[in-house]
């Protein structure tokens, strides 16, 4: 502490003031000799009021601090919140795409079952799908009408419009045009108007002559295309009314034309041949039909799809071995019935009374791998007995067997039968594929053959065949006997043949003759070979017997599969 001139105590410059107002404030703001104790004073309250600006900038620093703190806290909370979210919405997400995906697998396989259920389905209804559909080909759906659209000339149509002589026409001069001079000018210009008019006028009218010219040409066209339409239509309905005639009339290449219609019509499952040949032997009024049927592997193997979600696959249960047997026996006796169903419906003119069914399948052998076409079932029936069928309530295989049909024992095997018709013994005249008519004058007419030529004939050619026959006798009614034996073991026997050289259709009550004599004789087999036809009385009486009919189309066949002699039956060539 110093002291002034004045005797008073003051401050030392280098006095620590400090220590009294609480800051390190430099001592020199408090040495101020011309200074009054006030202000002095107000220095010690700007610095208090210094040090409470610092403290409330240090608390706000501190605040903003602790509110960033809390802030960023808040945002790693917000953080950890939005993540543990993600995270159960993608463990949901997970178990909804898991869900989905389990559902779409299950769906597949829904939709493989049912698949599998409408094949089943479809196969086993395979006749029942014909019953209600009529397979009759109405001949006069097959012609054509006339129907000619209108002629449409289009712009060639409209006439030309001729020319406006307004449009020409100069104005007329008014006022005090007519005063100086416009009356000359405007019949100057009326005159020029005239002729400009006048050129127009032609030509519109040349234009007029073509446009009508181009119009007679198109209607001459019109006319042209309706004529070749209209030939083109009277050419096909002229045909359709002559197939009808011959169908009619029993023309055999006709009627297996027209039966082939019919069973193109039929609509079986795309993996399903539908191949066949027909052949028609008026003499007998008999339709025979080799029809090729279906293999083993148009029934699914598949029983049944799963879905294994452990290992997310589709496995299969394997159809028994037994079922598919059942079904493809099913599918044999079905299509059977069916073909021959449709042909007999279709044939409202009656041109068949008998028909043969050979139901054969194109495959190949597994043992040797070779081509096979094993028959797999094979009958003979007539109209009567067949249409008194109630094919919506029968059971397919029991049918075959009330109809007398030898059907395969085991068809999924390939076990063959004997066909009760071969196809090709049937006269290759009714064969639609075949036409041998070019050399039919230069083969001999059995029916003009004498009594002794046709008994060595026929005795010829069962020895060809490998029977040792012996002829007996011959019969009034321009037949021929013979009993023959067959040397084979087993099968062989003593064989009873009666052949009759006839033009009318054999009576049954040749058969009913046949069948005693065989009782008779005491023989396993009866043959009736003649060179005409049976009717339907007789192949019922045979149906079931050890008899076997052969008429004339299979008799010129096994004279030229046998003892190559190529003959003929005509009625025509008879004096």
């Amino acid at each position: 502490m110093n002291t002034n001139k004045a005797g008073r105590k003051v401050l030392s410059k280098n006095f620590d003031y400090s220590r009294r107002a609480g800051v390190g404030t430099p001592s020199y703001w408090l040495w101020c000799p011309n200074r009054s104790r006030r202000d002095l004073r107000n220095g010690v309250g700007i610095l208090k009021e210094m040090q409470r600006a610092q403290a409330r900038h240090a608390r706000a620093q501190r605040q903003a601090q602790a509110a960033a703190y809390r802030h960023h806290q808040h945002l790693h909370r917000e953080a950890d919140r939005a993540r543990k979210a993600a995270e159960r919405a993608s463990a949901a997400n997970e178990r909804e795409r898991k869900r989905l995906y389990a559902e779409a697998r299950n769906a597949e396989v829904a939709a493989n079952n049912s698949d599998l259920q409408t094949r089943i389905e479809e196969l086993d209804g395979l006749l029942l799908a014909t019953l209600d559909v009529d397979d009759h080909i109405d001949f006069r759906r097959l012609r054509k009408s006339v129907n000619h659209p209108p002629f449409q000339p289009g712009p060639l149509g409209t006439p030309l419009s001729p020319p406006d002589w307004r449009r020409f026409e100069p104005p007329a001069p008014s006022g005090i045009g007519k005063l100086f001079g416009g009356q000359a000018k405007y019949q100057q210009h009326l005159a020029q108007a005239h002729h400009a008019f006048a050129q127009a006028q032609a030509q519109h009218a040349a234009a007029e002559a073509e446009r009508q010219r181009r119009l007679a040409l198109a209607y001459q066209g019109y006319q042209q295309d309706r004529a070749k339409v209209e030939a083109e239509i009277k050419a096909h309905n002229a045909e359709v009314d002559r197939f009808a005639g011959a169908v009619a009339a029993g023309d055999p290449a006709a009627v297996v034309d027209y039966f082939g219609m019919v069973l193109g019509n039929s609509v079986y499952p795309d993996d399903f041949p539908q191949h066949y040949r027909l052949a028609y032997v008026p003499e007998s009024r008999q339709l025979v039909v080799e029809y090729h049927l279906p293999t083993l592997d148009v029934i699914p193997a598949v029983r049944e799809y799963r879905y294994v979600k452990t290992r997310d696959e589709i496995s299969t249960v394997a159809r028994p071995a037994k079922e598919i047997r059942e079904r493809y026996a099913s599918i044999v006796s079905q299509v059977t019935l069916r073909t021959i169903h449709e042909l007999f419906e279709s044939d409202r003119a009656g041109l068949v009374e008998t028909m043969v069914f050979n139901g054969i399948v194109d495959t190949t052998d597994p043992r040797t791998g070779t081509a096979v076409q094993p028959c797999l079932v094979t009958l003979r029936t007539t109209r009567e007995v067949f249409t008194a069928l109630t094919l919506r309530s029968v059971d397919p295989g029991a049918c075959l067997q009330h109809l007398n049909a030898s059907v395969s024992k085991r068809p999924e095997a390939l076990a063959p039968v004997r066909p009760v018709l071969e196809f090709d013994m049937v006269d290759k005249r009714f064969i639609d594929e075949v036409d041998v008519l070019a050399d039919l004058d230069q083969r001999p007419n059995l029916l003009r053959l004498t009594p002794g030529e046709f008994e060595s004939l026929i005795q010829n050619l069962f020895a060809k065949m490998g029977l040792d026959a012996k002829q007996t006798r011959a019969s009034r009614d321009g037949g021929v006997d013979c009993v023959a034996f067959d040397p084979r073991p087993i099968f062989g026997g003593k064989v009873v043949i009666q052949a009759k050289r006839y033009r009318n259709t054999v009576d049954v009550s040749s058969v009913r003759d046949l069948y005693g004599t065989l009782q008779n004789e005491g023989a396993s087999k009866g043959i009736l070979v003649t060179t005409s036809g049976y009717g339907p009385a007789s192949y019922e009486f045979a149906s079931g017997k050890p008899l076997e009919l052969i008429d004339g189309s299979n008799l010129l066949y096994l004279l030229a599969e046998h003892a190559e002699v190529k003959a003929r039956i005509d009625p025509t060539d008879l004096d």
